[in-house]
């Protein structure tokens, strides 16, 4: 029995159970570590948590009791260790509205989709409004206000690990210009609730057909904007345009019979905060996902620059922000590098992946496997040396006849599909769904699409695959 449990136990038996088993649970995006506690002879469960971050902690144990005395369904917290780094938390299931929604994705009508969303937002109204009220922010960690501070956190989040991660081309200097109109843009908002931070379907646990929310120890006193488009544009909530514009007509509704002079003010700068948590996202997925290589967050690179894209389409920024234009234009061209095809029931996905070692760099596996094959074409002839065939690809049957030619390029192919084919066949009995090859030379022009083309061609006729080929110097295919 490791450290952790010991000390959860001695807190179990300190509430009147007797403590039969514990479990780790999924970590998510924090440090916090998890675990069920099962109690009674199997007959309840409980929650355990453990984090060293003692200011958290605290902040975490005042709003949950505040929370409890306004009616707000937050799990109750049954003991916590002297040392505030050991909580005993109701157990409100694994189920979390995103949870749901994917298992459901394909029985949920739209209609059923909004009016789950709409449960979430009456009681996003009430933290927001009935919250505020009487709430310690002298234990609010780590700030106590949403104030320019708080919107430069955000901002440099994204630079940092978004835009310098992915090493686009930007002027630091225009960009701070930016980085300015927004925060002055941000501050002119009704700055009066609560604001919850991370206000997504990951958040709401769906417990014996109520909802309880967790992850909100980072609020602090601030906009109302910010948690609704937390909500509706969380990147793989996957709501569409129509769902977003339904939803924020209904938070309106129920934001104009409880306050109704904030209703213009909320529209006024809704487009403002959209951006501003856009780009606090991609930041966050830039360090959980590029750094800390967490696939929950890689996977949602993509949406979330699908949500950019179709946001620069419909609304521009309420000010000008010239270097923040350049970026975006940037970042979209960056979308197919977080491509994660859909898998196929019964089906192992294979992702076959053309790249650049000097462009691109070896793609990320977005999946939950961590990592695929990469076979260097470096070794092999090279037609981008030869002045009849550098502007033509691996596709071109002028290059394919010139590789064609040579024995090493037959020899180098049998060794991928033997080496691919070995992987295949043991995925396959062993019911995993995804396997990904990537294929690298210096443009990702020629021989790496030569070789992302060869295998596809011999896996495409194999039963029980799903072949997705993308080249990543090109559009995907």
């Amino acid at each position: 029995m490791n450290r952790h449990i010991k000390i959860l136990k001695s807190l179990i038996e300190k509430t009147g159970h007797s403590f039969v088993s514990a479990s780790s649970l999924p970590r998510s995006g924090s440090s916090r570590q998890y675990f069920r506690l099962v109690v009674d002879s199997g007959k309840k469960s409980f929650v355990g948590v453990y984090n060293s971050d003692l200011k958290e902690n605290i902040t975490h144990y005042s709003f949950t009791q505040h929370f409890i005395n306004k009616g707000l369904p937050v799990p109750t917290i049954y003991a916590t260790s002297d040392d505030y780094c050991y909580f005993i938390l109701d157990d409100i299931g694994d189920e979390s509205l995103f949870a749901h929604l994917e298992k459901n994705k394909n029985k949920l009508s739209n209609i059923a989709i909004e009016r789950l969303f709409e449960k979430a937002i009456d009681d996003l109204l009430r933290f927001q409004i009935d919250g505020i009220q009487g709430l310690d922010l002298e234990k609010a960690y780590p700030i106590a206000f949403f104030n320019r501070r708080s919107v430069l956190w955000d901002l440099n989040y994204f630079k940092y690990f978004f835009i310098k991660t992915n090493e686009l081309t930007f002027d630091e200097n225009q960009l701070e210009n930016d980085f300015h109109n927004i925060v002055k843009r941000i501050m002119q908002a009704d700055m009066r609730y609560f604001n919850y931070r991370d206000f997504q379907s990951r958040n709401i646990m769906l417990h014996r057909n109520s909802y309880y929310y967790i992850d909100f120890q980072g609020g602090r006193k601030g906009p109302l904007q910010y948690d609704l488009v937390s909500l509706v544009y969380q990147a793989k909530a996957n709501l569409n345009q129509t769902q977003r514009k339904h939803l924020l007509c209904y938070y309106l509704n129920q934001l104009e019979k409880k306050l109704p002079r904030a209703v213009a003010g909320f529209e006024k700068y809704y487009t403002d905060f959209i951006y501003l948590r856009l780009m606090q996202v991609l930041g966050a997925y830039g360090y959980r996902g590029l750094f800390q290589r967490k696939p929950h967050f890689l996977q949602s690179i993509y949406p979330a620059i699908s949500n950019l894209e179709t946001l620069l389409e419909e609304k521009q920024f309420s000010v000008k922000l010239p270097e923040l234009e350049n970026i975006f234009k940037q970042i979209l061209a960056l979308k197919n590098k977080f491509y994660i095809a859909e898998s196929v029931d019964n089906k192992l996905t294979v992702n076959i992946n053309s790249f650049s070692y000097k462009i691109t760099g070896i793609p990320y596996d977005i999946s939950p496997n961590g990592g695929g094959f990469v076979f260097d074409c470096r070794a092999l002839p090279n037609p981008g040396r030869l002045p009849g065939l550098c502007n033509y690809s691996g596709k071109d049957r002028s290059v394919i006849n010139y590789l064609e030619e040579h024995k090493e390029i037959a020899q180098f192919k049998d060794n991928v599909f033997n080496i691919v084919d070995q992987s295949i066949t043991n995925y396959l009995e062993r019911k995993f769904s995804r396997l990904q090859v990537n294929f690298g030379c210096t443009g990702g022009r020629h021989r790496s699409v030569y070789m992302a083309e060869q295998l596809k061609k011999h896996l495409q006729n194999t039963n029980r695959l799903n072949v997705v080929l993308q080249h990543l110097e090109q559009e995907i295919k």
